[in-house]
C-alpha cells in the first residue's frame, strides 16, 4: 500500500469522526429542546465538540497537503 492510499484512508476516518461529532451536536440540541440540559451546559458541550471538529478539519487539510507533496515527489522521481 502506497503512501497516498494511507493518507486517503486517514482522511476517510477523520471525515467519519466529524460526522459522528455532528450527530452528537444534534443529540445535544434534542436534549436541550426537551429541557433535559440547561442552555449553559448545552453551549459548553457544543463548543467542546466544535473544537474537536475544527481540529479534525485541520488534520484533514494537513493530510491533503501530504498527498499533494507526495504526488509532486513521485513525478520528480519519474523524470
Amino acid at each position: 500500500m502506497g503512501v497516498i492510499e494511507r493518507f486517503k484512508k486517514r482522511i476517510e476516518k477523520k471525515e467519519e469522526q466529524i460526522e459522528k461529532e455532528k450527530e452528537k451536536i444534534d443529540k445535544l440540541k434534542e436534549m436541550f429542546k426537551e429541557g433535559k440540559i440547561s442552555r449553559a451546559k448545552f453551549n459548553i458541550k457544543k463548543k467542546k465538540i466544535e473544537q474537536k471538529i475544527r481540529a479534525l478539519n485541520a488534520r484533514i487539510r494537513i493530510l491533503r497537503g501530504g498527498i499533494i507533496k507526495q504526488k509532486k515527489h513521485e513525478e520528480e522521481e519519474k523524470k
